[in-house]
């Protein structure tokens, strides 16, 4: 027979402990869902106008008519892109703010910056390339619970690694694409500013449904903390009534 057995006493969180909001989790999840379909429609936009051209090597060609047509659907969804990213992204600014508000008053041991910080730092060029990833390192420490006693204490943080990563990258390559494909002049040039922009998309798609796991991962983790207490709880075998 086992029994659950708390090796260490588990202090509860105030009666005031903060429990960070569903509705705003669900906002920022459909928002970046709503920026992975469109990346979807992008590449969807893309594959129909590489479809267009015609040849190989340094030679291509393409109906005029087909190619305006495809052309017009990948502005288009390109248009898309850029209409529903801001939105989005100030839901997502304002869950991360919350959330380290709510982490915060959970450990605020933990934290090397105050919480404006956590929107500020999103808008400072390059520190907005490394600050959030210090903060959302410190929003998943807190959220962590702590181990029970003679328990390893190991705080998994490959989400958090996952989806900076990514979104770094996109970051940094959207720049570059988008100002190559404005740039291009031939077919040839056009196709493979096409076919990088493409890849980028993938990427985006990629960094978005990290950025879901993670938005929904460290909020399940800040709730169950917050209503549980902040050690772990484990379960040990009872030889003797075995």
């Amino acid at each position: 027979m086992s029994a659950s057995n708390e090796l260490r006493p588990r202090p509860l969180l105030s009666a005031g402990a903060p429990v960070s909001s569903l509705g705003l989790l669900v906002a920022a999840v459909a928002g970046i869902a709503l920026v992975a379909l469109c990346d979807l429609f992008s590449l969807f936009a893309g594959f129909r106008l590489l479809a267009v051209f015609d040849g190989d090597g340094g030679f291509l060609t393409a109906p005029q008519q087909e190619l305006d047509a495809a052309t017009a659907l990948y502005a288009t969804s390109g248009r898309y892109q850029n209409i529903v990213y801001l939105p989005a992204a100030i839901v997502f600014v304002v869950w991360f703010f919350r959330m380290r508000r709510d982490t915060g008053l959970l450990a605020p041991d933990r934290f090397r910056n105050g919480p404006g910080w956590a929107v500020g730092a999103w808008f400072i060029p390059l520190v907005n390339l490394w600050m959030p990833y210090r903060i959302a390192l410190d929003m998943w420490g807190a959220a962590t619970l702590l181990p029970a006693e003679d328990e390893r204490y190991r705080a998994r943080i490959w989400p958090v690694n996952l989806w900076w990563g990514l979104f770094v990258l996109v970051s940094l390559f959207n720049g570059y694409q988008e100002i190559k494909y404005k740039n291009a002049a031939s077919l040839l040039e056009i196709r493979d500013a096409v076919v990088q922009y493409m890849i980028a998309d993938v990427v985006r798609v990629a960094a978005a449904a990290a950025a879901m796991y993670f938005a929904v991962r460290l909020t399940t983790m800040q709730r169950f903390k917050a209503f549980e207490g902040p050690f772990r709880s484990v379960v040990v075998k009872d030889d003797a009534s075995a």
